[in-house]
């Protein structure tokens, strides 16, 4: 599991290397432009029940640290929902089904059928 230090609190929050590699692209894009947003999560096993939001902005300081040395592939798809949901109000949700997004990599004749709604687009980011 990969790391995500926020601000000066010595307690990291904990997120797949895979998910943060992709949420780091969106944060520091989002920052780069001046932009702030929220970034919410479901507190992990081990950890009371629960889900916590922090407010990220240019001047709060954040470090990533990867369990793994290679740096991990980046699926454009779902880089696009979650700046899509970073750029919402409700803001950026880390409650991701990794299972899930590991199977969008697969092509789509290998995937099993799934019922989706035909109004929405289907994310894999849940509300805040």
């Amino acid at each position: 599991m990969a790391k995500l230090f926020y601000g000066t609190t010595p307690e990291p929050i904990t997120i797949d290397d895979r998910v943060l590699a992709h949420v780091k692209v969106v944060i520091a894009t989002k920052l780069r432009r001046g932009e702030s947003f929220t970034m919410s999560w479901t507190h992990a096993a081990g950890e009371p029940t629960g889900r916590s939001t922090i407010w990220l902005q240019p001047a709060i300081p954040l470090r990533f640290v990867f369990d793994s040395e290679q740096p991990e592939s980046l699926d454009q798809n779902l880089l696009k929902r979650m700046a899509n949901d970073a750029n919402s109000s409700r803001g950026l949700s880390l409650d991701i089904d990794v299972a899930e997004t590991s199977a969008d990599q697969r092509p789509a004749a290998a995937r099993p059928a799934q019922a989706r709604p035909s109004t929405a687009p289907r994310s894999l980011v849940r509300a805040a």
